[in-house]
């Protein structure tokens, strides 16, 4: 606040706290025009002016030099007191209204900035999705209503290009069989409860034309929204024969031994009734998309020697393991499999025969109880800590021919196999004086 006289000088100054550090006693006795920037000289001449005639200015807002030289805006209003000649000038600072001016405006332009790369983002996402070749289609969570649908989907599930409708749920449903609506809507259950779930073949359609069904959730404005993605299968022609084969087709599905067709990393494309028995699943739908590792004796051990020989040799033979299935069953089976190619198949054949019919009780008990007869005839001739020792050679060498011969002689799977490092497998090859296939085992 400054207190003038009608020249305009400076008779008192006080200053708020934030200028505490200034020492407004210089300006007493100076004109207030030499304390403001030169380009406000006839905005403050027009204050005084206005005060003259009037008794009050309006608000204007000056450049203030302070006594120390630091220029900060301020917006004054002038008044004469009544009954007294002093003009009094009251000014208010206008930094942190600049500072907020300021941020507004780097928030209006952050905004700005911001609405542009989703307009861009949102552009791309449309051309991409609507370019794409798999139907894609956004669900509501609550009601299964069709949100959105890029035109594939529009074209495979016969949707209207207008506005979602409340009967495109239905619609979508009603073109699946009715396994695969089940099974799809499994699907859904279970991506909605654990996040995730594996693709899903469904036929869709008068000519039920195949196609891969993957689900993803996600939010949309607060609301759980499914993503559908339904690919097509035209690519697997030949490791999913269509329903236009009777022949073949048939004798696969009627076939007592268990077949199926598994892609390059060992998902099951295709499984006939046998195999649904023997893993004790109800639909060749609910095991689509699912690993046949997940059944074998030793999940991702027995699948890897398996595919790792198909891709080598081409076709393996009378592979010796166990099949598991989903209520408890345990069977000891052989199987067979080729690949769609010589080597590096993209596609391979699996055929699962039950052997448990050929071993005996007595066979098994032989095998395994032929080393403690040899052993026991040992005891009162041997120590204890030597029958144990050798005992436990005898068993330890057993399993180590027996991980190399389901390994094919590939001592790096054969150490995957047994769980131990593959230096530790060399070192007791030369304990037991046991060789393998040096080529196999370099194999990565």
């Amino acid at each position: 606040m400054l207190t003038l006289d009608q020249e305009g000088v400076i008779r008192n100054a006080t200053l708020a706290g934030v200028f505490a550090e200034e020492a407004a006693t210089g300006w007493i006795g100076l004109p207030w025009a030499t304390t403001v920037a030169e380009r406000d000289g006839f905005l403050l001449r027009r204050i005084l002016g206005e005060v003259q005639a009037c008794g009050l200015s309006p608000f204007r807002q000056l450049v203030q030099r302070l006594p120390s030289g630091r220029e900060v805006p301020v917006e004054y209003t002038a008044l004469r007191l009544v009954g007294r000649q002093d003009i009094v000038a009251v000014g208010k600072s206008l930094q942190a209204i600049t500072g907020i001016q300021n941020r507004l405006i780097e928030t209006q332009q952050a905004m700005t900035q911001d609405y542009l790369k989703l307009r861009e983002i949102e552009t791309r996402y449309r051309l991409l999705v609507n370019a794409s070749s798999e139907a894609i289609l956004l669900l509501d969570a609550r009601d299964m209503g069709v949100l959105e649908a890029n035109p594939m989907a529009v074209q495979a599930f016969g949707l209207s290009t207008g506005p979602p409708k409340a009967n495109h749920a239905r619609r979508l449903l009603d073109s699946l069989r009715a396994e695969d609506r089940d099974a799809f809507l499994g699907m859904l259950h279970e991506v909605k409860e654990r996040g995730g779930a594996p693709a899903l073949l469904v036929r869709v359609g008068e000519a039920r034309q195949p196609w891969f069904a993957r689900a993803s959730l996600m939010a949309a404005r607060g609301n759980p929204v499914f993503l559908i993605q339904f690919a097509p299968t035209e690519g697997l022609v030949h490791a999913y024969p269509t329903r236009s084969e009777p022949a073949l087709d048939h004798l696969v599905e009627r076939s007592p031994d268990a077949f199926a067709i598994i892609d390059h990393q060992g998902v099951i494309l295709r499984a006939n009734r046998a195999f649904l028995d023997m893993v004790q699943m109800g639909s060749e739908t609910s095991i689509l998309g699912k690993p046949l590792g997940r059944w074998l004796g030793r999940p991702g051990a027995d699948l890897t020697v398996l595919m790792a020989n198909v891709r080598r040799l081409g076709t393996v033979r009378l592979f010796s393991t166990k099949l598991y299935g989903e209520l408890g069953s345990e069977i000891e089976v052989e199987i067979s499999a080729v690949g769609n190619a010589p080597t590096n198949p993209s596609h391979i054949g699996v055929c699962t025969r039950n052997i448990d019919r050929r071993l005996s009780t007595e066979d098994r008990a032989s095998a395994s109880g032929h080393w403690l007869d040899i052993l026991s005839k040992q005891v009162g001739k041997t120590s204890l800590r030597r029958l144990v020792d050798e005992a436990t050679e005898v068993i330890e060498r057993h399993y180590i021919e027996a991980a190399l011969d389901l390994a094919g002689g590939n001592r790096t799977v054969a150490a995957e196999l047994l769980g131990i490092s593959r230096q530790s497998l060399y070192v007791k090859f030369g304990r037991y004086g046991i060789e393998g296939d040096e080529k196999a085992g370099a194999q990565p």
